[in-house]
């Protein structure tokens, strides 16, 4: 598999999904995805808030059990912002995860999020 954009090209395959193969598979791409947008979304929205982050990491579990499908996300984020309190930010952290493109689109699934200051 190759991106258009050529940031990625190697395996994916059934292997890479089930199994320990190499390469990447669907729902690592959906994860890889929207901890992107997460991130780009929380950084936009705390400074729209009037808030500079220093640092933002967001990690997201993609959650596959088959028949069924992706039965759930878990957005896990941590972000270093100076001068922001605690609920300040969860309310930021939460408002974003709900506006967020990828977020929306993936809407259909449950979504949690982890939110840390620090």
């Amino acid at each position: 598999m190759r991106l258009g954009s050529g940031a990625y090209e190697g395996p994916y395959s059934f292997v890479s999904r089930f199994e320990d193969g190499p390469g990447t598979n669907p729902e690592e791409l959906i994860a890889a995805a929207h901890a992107g947008c997460y991130s780009m979304a929380l950084s936009s929205n705390l400074g729209k808030a009037g808030y500079t982050p220093t640092s933002i990491e967001t990690t997201a579990d993609v959650h596959l059990e088959p028949p069924a499908g992706i039965t759930r996300i878990e957005l896990n984020t941590r972000a270093v912002v100076p001068n922001l309190d605690e609920a300040a930010f969860q309310k930021i952290a939460e408002e974003t995860k709900e506006t967020c493109p990828v977020s929306k689109a993936l809407s259909a699934v449950e979504i949690t999020l982890s939110a840390q200051l620090g």
